[in-house]
């Protein structure tokens, strides 16, 4: 199935000079978003992932359905403010501003092999803090994967030679 099909390009949003890649079209499509759950999982398959980390909002779409298909955990990674346990945050730099996310203390324990899972990378700021985030409680992250990658921001530099996948690249 070519997923390209099923993502929309919005212009200027959320602020002039973006080209958002909207995923709405794709998520309502059965077809389309099982085929992008089989894709995003098919690498790690066979190898071992304890959790699947992944920030919100359209990574819990993913990573929460990657985690039954790996038989792994779920561990979702909140901004500011949404978490009601201890936690540990990581800044992190968008294309077009700053943001903070969070994890709870206790979602991974030391040793653990976690996989970090959205749905796009751009500048990799985001994936970049949730590694961050998945180390800091002294967990191993075994990759990143995302459905979509757009390559000329080059977000991948970010993830410090990381084994990393993407399925749609633009």
């Amino acid at each position: 199935m070519k997923l390209e099909q099923f993502i929309r390009d919005v212009p200027d949003f959320p602020i002039p000079g973006i080209l958002y890649r909207d995923i709405t079209p794709l998520l309502r499509d059965p077809g389309a978003l099982a085929a992008s759950v089989e894709a995003m999982t098919a690498p790690w398959r066979g190898r071992q992932v304890d959790l699947v980390a992944a920030m919100e909002a359209r990574g819990f779409i993913f990573g929460a359905a990657m985690a039954l298909k790996l038989g792994a955990g779920f561990v979702p990674v909140r901004k500011e403010g949404k978490l009601p346990w201890k936690t540990r945050r990581a800044e992190y730099s968008l294309e077009y501003r700053e943001d903070v996310l969070h994890v709870h203390e206790d979602a991974v324990e030391p040793g653990q092999k976690v996989l970090v899972a959205d749905d796009l990378i751009a500048t990799g700021g985001t994936a970049a803090a949730v590694v961050d985030l998945v180390e800091q409680l002294g967990a191993e992250v075994v990759g990143v994967q995302f459905l979509i990658e757009l390559s000329d921001l080059q977000g991948r530099a970010l993830l410090n030679g990381r084994e990393v996948h993407s399925v749609v690249v633009y």
